[in-house]
């Protein structure tokens, strides 16, 4: 693909796990978004909500595989499920682009351990979770998306696993609150400590609106392609640890324990995009409890 893809403003999809879930589909465990591809009844609607981002505007469908890392798998006793899961995931996200030739299929490497907190285990754990997931995505993908990781040693880590694959990437980091990454570092240490070749642009994953503003200035003075994937979440940043809120939860849904926002509406979300998009954001895209009718009041932006 084109390595000057994100320069021109471009629509990413939503949140996918909060939206299977808005749609019927039942909680398992921890699963969240892989149960839709570990049952066969929900592959139908995966594809459908997949389709209907596309329909309010999205350019680039990210698969289905946040949930799919090993280690979330081997907390609800499916790791044997492994390949088949993140494979399922890459045909139905092909199916889609069948039907849509012209759109991309980011392929969704997630934090490999828990979900917005650095991955603090040895290098050889991290190096051979993520090089296992890659390597069954990378034939179903256009590009890597490193999706809301939160340290610079795990998107050096997860660079260093794809190189053999040959194909761009996008980073995708988080910032719970503040101005830091959950390991404490600047998102500028993501660029300026990391040898980049194949890098298509930066954006910040599943941040509020308004913690992605406290960040604005930092990350559009990397000078290369930046943008969002916003949620609407009230709080990213549970304790002790999002999985082990998730363990607690009695309905499945992360938005139990992390809360749901009200007052981001479509219109409400596209005026905060539009102002980050003003400012030179070329990325828009949406995270958790983000719907089709944000995305579409993204897609007015362009």
């Amino acid at each position: 693909m084109d390595i000057n893809f994100f320069k021109k403003t471009r629509i990413l999809d939503g949140g996918m796990g909060q939206e299977l879930l808005a749609r019927g589909m039942e909680p398992n465990g921890t699963l969240w978004s892989a149960n839709a591809l570990l049952q066969d009844k929900y592959h139908q609607l995966l594809l459908d909500t997949h389709v209907d981002f596309i329909k309010a505007g999205a350019e680039v469908i990210v698969t289905t595989t946040f949930t799919t890392r090993k280690t979330r798998l081997r907390d609800n006793n499916v790791e044997d499920k492994f390949e088949y899961l993140n494979n399922k995931a890459g045909e139905i996200a092909q199916k889609v682009k069948k039907l849509y030739p012209e759109i991309l299929i980011a392929g969704g490497l997630p934090p490999q351990y828990l979900t917005y907190e650095a991955d603090t285990r040895s290098k050889n754990e991290i190096r051979d979770d993520f090089y296992s997931q890659a390597q069954i995505l990378n034939p179903y993908i256009d590009f890597f998306y490193f999706d809301v990781l939160s340290s610079v040693r795990e998107f050096k880590i997860a660079i260093e696993c794809i190189k053999e694959f040959n194909k761009p990437y996008l980073i995708g980091a988080h910032i719970s609150e503040g101005t830091k990454l959950p390991s404490g570092e600047r998102i500028s240490e993501i660029i300026t400590k990391i040898n980049h070749d194949k890098l298509l642009g930066i954006i910040l994953s599943c941040i509020s609106p308004e913690n992605y503003d406290l960040n604005l200035k930092e990350i559009k003075n990397l000078n290369i392609p930046f943008g969002f994937k916003l949620n609407g979440f009230i709080k990213t940043n549970p304790k002790p640890n999002y999985t082990g809120a998730y363990k607690k939860s009695k309905t499945g849904n992360p938005n139990e324990f992390l809360g749901q926002r009200k007052d981001l509406t479509p219109d409400k979300m596209a005026e905060f995009a539009k102002k980050f998009h003003d400012a030179g954001a070329t990325i828009l895209g949406g995270c958790c409890e983000t719907r089709p009718s944000h995305i579409k009041a993204f897609s007015k932006l362009k």
